[in-house]
């Protein structure tokens, strides 16, 4: 928000750059914030196309995570600041270290943008879910913004108000705009004058003074104007880009990617989770047990179930439960012997001829011996939906709601799940968060180890993944173990 003497350095502008000037200063990025009002004029690889969007998502994603989760404002603008810092950081330009390199940022922030519009025009309520995320993500970093630069941006832009200096038309407007200041609990003689149409939210809550079709908007309100003209331009924009969209349908490089974006963000998500990080000790066969007790996700914990269960998965749930393990640390050996144990209705010759192979596929020695990751929590929502008597998919999806508060319960009740958290779990559920879901189970069942609400898995993140939920697990029980391992050294 501006301070009350950064009104004044406020100026009207007149004009906006034409299409021709917008294209001859193309790539230069003078400020961090951006309304995006050109597409990026610059040569990508298809690689960078794809990344820049993926690191973009990671953070819209968390946004919107975070209105489901109910989070604070102080609470949202410190997750994604985080999250901006770790895939989407933008120097200032008092803290950049050289010219290029903030321009580089800025370059990746800026094509990440445009590559998103592409994929999430396509439907009202994408665009919707888009405009919202984008907008908070803009207001975020306007807040953060060092001051200067943000009245630079400003002023580079036309919102059409008027600067209120008339000492007639104060005069004329004393006690209105005295009964403004009470209502605001602030004072403030700067004003700008501006169609009320540019502040609904305003209008709304009764916080300018109207006046033949215009508001009079005190300093400390500015950034409200600014926050719906970035809205508004953005929703526009899509429009645009949704009628121009077709043009792109036989590109067969870059269709393939839009569609994978867009659906990973119709289940609230990134896409891609590339790092799934094992829990960076040898897991053996007789581990997987009381590993899947203490540290497996829903999704997980409801396989191995049915695995001891039944003695036996289908071809989906052994490829889901499978690659699982493998990341997890289970080598090819342990994987063999793992599954031989857990199929132990079955003949030896007949496990190796149909079973067998199919182990030392997944770990890339057998077929194309390619190196096969585990399926992200987007992969599991969106593709191969289970049917009846298959085990695999998202409880929280494919469950219905009676049998996933049943599974809930009897799966971690022990470690702090009771009834009354099933209410708020089953609500995000209800609206289509099941990552949220997921997440907000780590955190009960976490909660006597430190992890507060709000927390996710680390930073407030979110799970996106059924190894990031694990090894993050397998983590905090590490650190406790250190930790009581020092306490008891210190006592000795």
């Amino acid at each position: 928000m501006f301070r009350h003497s950064e009104i004044k350095n406020f100026k009207p502008q007149k004009r906006t750059l034409t299409t021709s000037e917008s294209a001859s200063t193309a790539g230069e990025y003078p400020y961090r914030l951006n309304f995006y009002e050109r597409p990026p004029l610059f040569e990508v690889t298809v690689e960078d196309f794809e990344e820049c969007a993926i690191d973009r998502l990671r953070i819209l994603a968390e946004i919107e995570s975070s209105y489901a989760r109910n989070r604070t404002w102080e609470e949202l603008k410190e997750v994604t600041g985080k999250l901006c810092r770790k895939y989407l950081h933008l120097n200032s330009n008092q803290t950049a270290i050289g010219h290029i390199n903030s321009q580089e940022q800025r370059k990746r922030d800026h094509l990440g943008h445009f590559v998103l519009r592409l994929a999430f025009c396509r439907s009202e309520e994408l665009r919707r879910r888009f405009v919202k995320a984008e907008t908070t993500l803009f207001q975020v970093r306007y807040e953060e913004d060092d001051s200067l630069e943000r009245i630079e941006f400003v002023n580079s832009l036309n919102f059409g108000w008027t600067k209120v200096t008339s000492a007639d038309e104060k005069g004329s407007l004393e006690e209105e705009l005295k009964a403004l200041q009470v209502k605001q609990s602030t004072s403030s003689d700067n004003y700008v004058k501006v169609h009320w149409t540019k502040v609904p939210d305003l209008v709304a809550k009764r916080r300018v003074f109207l006046r033949g079709g215009f508001a009079y908007v005190s300093s400390q309100e500015i950034s409200s104007i600014i926050f719906h003209e970035f809205e508004s331009r953005l929703e526009k924009a899509l429009e645009h880009t949704a009628k121009m969209l077709p043009r792109m349908d036989e590109d067969t490089r870059l269709v393939p990617i839009l569609n994978n974006l867009s659906q990973g963000f119709l289940v609230g998500i990134p896409s891609e989770w590339s790092s799934a990080p094992s829990s960076g000790d040898e897991v053996r066969a007789e581990m997987i047990d009381d590993m899947a007790k203490k540290h497996f996700p829903l999704c997980m914990r409801n396989l191995h179930e049915c695995l001891t269960r039944d003695r036996h998965l289908k071809h989906f749930g052994r490829l889901q439960y499978g690659l699982f393990l493998k990341v997890l640390g289970l080598s090819i050996d342990e994987a063999i012997h793992f599954w031989r144990k857990s199929f132990s209705n079955l003949t030896d010759d007949k496990f190796n001829k149909e079973y067998k192979y199919n182990i030392r596929h997944s770990y890339g020695l057998e077929g194309k011996r390619a190196n096969y990751p585990a399926k992200s929590c987007q992969q599991i929502l969106t593709t191969d939906k289970p049917s009846v008597g298959d085990c695999h998919g998202c409880p929280y999806r494919h469950f219905s709601p009676e049998n996933l508060q049943s599974s809930l319960l009897t799966h971690y009740s022990s470690q702090g799940l009771d009834t009354t958290d099933l209410h708020e779990i089953m609500r995000t559920v209800k609206d289509g968060h099941y990552h949220v879901a997921c997440t907000r189970v780590f955190e009960i069942t976490h909660g006597r180890k430190g992890v507060k609400k709000g927390d996710g898995i680390g930073g407030g993140e979110s799970v996106t993944h059924p190894n990031q939920y694990a090894a993050r697990s397998i983590e905090i029980e590490k650190e406790q173990s250190q930790e009581g391992t020092a306490m008891a050294v210190v006592v000795d």
